[in-house]
């Protein structure tokens, strides 16, 4: 059995890292970084222009109707480039959750214009510290309105609509929670930016006073479309974070062959050799469990719930050993301003934190091989 990509998507790959390449630099993560604009337009304007906003979007939505393993290929390519633009947010958690319980007016209103570049969505499923859980859900919906806060909502300063979770009852069930749609730019919602770890990355709080709200799928259904949602990111958000694993790697090798300390390549030193082996190994198990997660996810597989955990769990660790040894390679150089090192270590431990922490996806691993053993 090949578990390798195909020729075409292998070519989608290449075509995808010369674009970001051109379009991506590091001088373009840092104008996000160090300006005071939110994302990179002129890039997802690009993105838009060459399909990837749409690849996994059915061709009947505006997309290219491409797949799941698309997707995949080309979120490895944004977080190798560390990409400033709101991919994740829209792409990842939106666009599935509309795909999966949108109902066809609301699909015909929002996908394709998430395929064009027209519009930004996100999740609001966070309501401060803590993992995702039905119990941490505390904003009431009623009558079609929404009221209270969440955050960090990942992008939701220039979103144009999100996906929210709320309560709608009190029985202590998971089926107290639904979702709703809400189009931000009509009222009745206050947003306030949050600072965080990676300003690429943006944050904000979102309250809803009396917010008029549409369903998203039937009532009562929310935690488990929730779920189905967050186990398709993490196995998407686990390829951007293999992507950004491999491209440390590749900075911390050319600078250890490049850099000369007492007549020879720093990379010939054994210490050195160590610390890009362990930055090899991590990178390569974590591409591993992602291509399985690829494959669960392509085929809708029953096994997509623990394939998606174990993904997330090994790409979490593999992008912050890497870009955390990428900055021992360096030595000194690698914890100033001017090197890209940090930008690669602020991704990392940004995106450990987004859905949910490495802990919360370990306890999703173990429940479900506990509840496959005991089939």
């Amino acid at each position: 059995m090949n578990f390798d990509f195909s020729d075409e998507q292998k070519q989608m790959r290449d075509e995808a890292r010369k674009f970001l390449a051109e379009k991506c630099p590091p001088k373009a993560v840092r104008a996000v970084l160090d300006g005071n604009a939110p994302y990179d337009k002129e890039l997802w304007k690009g993105l838009a222009e060459m399909g990837f906003l749409g690849i996994a979007i059915p061709e009947a939505f505006g997309g290219a109707g491409a797949g799941h393993l698309e997707l995949c290929v080309i979120a490895e390519e944004m977080g190798r480039a560390l990409a400033p633009v709101p991919f994740s947010s829209t792409v990842y958690l939106a666009a599935e959750a509309l795909m999966i319980a949108g109902s066809d007016a609301q699909k015909q209103k929002w996908l394709p214009v998430i395929a064009s570049g027209d519009a930004i969505g996100t999740l609001a499923l966070f309501e401060g510290k803590g993992n995702p859980s039905p119990s941490a859900i505390k904003l009431s919906a009623a009558g079609g309105t929404l009221n209270g806060v969440k955050k960090p909502v990942p992008d939701g300063a220039i979103a144009d609509f999100a996906i929210v979770a709320a309560r709608t009852g009190s029985s202590g069930r998971d089926s107290d929670i639904s979702l709703f749609l809400v189009d931000l730019k009509a009222g009745g919602v206050e947003v306030k930016s949050l600072t965080n770890l990676d300003p690429t990355r943006g944050q904000a709080e979102l309250t809803f006073k009396n917010c008029k709200a549409e369903p998203l799928g039937a009532a009562g259904e929310g935690w488990g479309i929730l779920t189905q949602v967050l186990d398709r990111a993490a196995v998407l958000l686990a390829f951007e974070q293999v992507g950004g694993s491999d491209r440390a790697l590749e900075m911390g090798r050319d600078y250890a062959l490049d850099r000369i300390a007492f007549g020879r390549p720093i990379g010939s030193f054994q210490a050195v050799k160590h610390l890009l082996a362990d930055m090899y190994v991590s990178a390569t198990l974590a591409r591993s469990n992602c291509y399985y997660g690829a494959w669960a996810l392509s085929t809708n597989a029953s096994e997509l719930p623990e394939a998606a955990a174990a993904a997330r769990i090994s790409a979490t660790q593999a992008f912050q050993h890497c870009s955390k040894n990428n900055i021992q390679v360096h030595g000194g150089m690698g914890f100033t301003w001017e090197f890209d090192c940090h930008m690669y270590y602020r991704r990392a431990n940004a995106t450990a934190l987004t859905l949910g922490s490495l802990s919360y996806w370990e306890d999703v691993l173990i429940d479900h091989m506990r509840k496959r053993n005991a089939a």
